[in-house]
């Protein structure tokens, strides 16, 4: 097998990973399945968004579980927005 080497966007690295992860196998598998069956085009344009971000959600420890709900709350709480003292 021969080596190609090329330079992608980030964000195709990133989804290269999410579905090397899912579907357990090397990202150079994915890219090798990619390129000998390419999805078909959706003209409509039903594109996931949160793709890329699907294996981060919910990786943070420590959070509020109601912080996306009540984020002014905790922003207030921490003082974010407010004169800092000696401006």
């Amino acid at each position: 097998m021969k080596t190609l080497t090329v330079r992608v966007p980030a964000a195709l690295v990133a989804d290269l990973d999410a579905e090397s992860r899912r579907r357990r196998l090397s990202r150079s598998e994915v890219v090798r399945d990619r390129l000998r069956h390419p999805a078909p085009s959706d003209p409509a344009g039903s594109v996931d968004p949160l793709a890329g971000l699907r294996d981060l959600i919910g990786s943070a420890r420590g959070l509020p579980r109601d912080l996306s709900a009540r984020k002014k709350h905790y922003l207030k709480r921490l003082g974010y927005g407010q004169n800092r003292a000696g401006r």
